[in-house]
């Protein structure tokens, strides 16, 4: 029965190291990756441990709950995260979609498209670039 458990633990510590590793790399790419914001990375990823070992099928879904997680954390201490890089006029920030689901995307809900992937935020240009 150890066996068992030791095997369910690695892929729900795979998942979750997957998602810390996907915010991390989206909060560099707005540099915003501070000690006090991967601190708000830690917690939510924290929070979602327990929340995968309760229901280990939806370790495809951390990724997409962690980062929402380090955005609702980032506009409490803040302000908005990520903001769209695809809009003009007024700031607003991207939203994970799907809400709960595998392969989670920050899309524009204004303009209706997707922008990147969770964890491919480098591969687009900041607000502000003239891209």
């Amino acid at each position: 029965m150890d066996d068992d458990s030791t095997d369910d633990v690695k892929p729900l510590e795979q998942a979750l190291h997957a998602a810390r590793a996907l915010v991390l790399a989206d909060l560099a790419a707005r540099d915003v990756a501070r000690a006090d914001v991967v601190s708000l990375v830690e917690d939510a990823v924290t929070g979602r441990r327990w929340w995968v070992e309760q229901w280990p099928q939806g370790a495809e879904y951390v990724a997409g709950l962690v980062a929402q997680d380090v955005q609702d954390a980032l506009l409490e201490r803040y302000g908005r995260w990520p903001l769209c890089p695809v809009c003009d006029g007024d700031p607003h920030a991207l939203d994970v979609e799907p809400e709960l689901g595998p392969d989670p995307h920050w899309v524009c809900g204004k303009a209706g498209v997707v922008v990147a992937p969770v964890g491919g935020l480098e591969t687009v240009p900041g607000p502000g670039s003239g891209s």
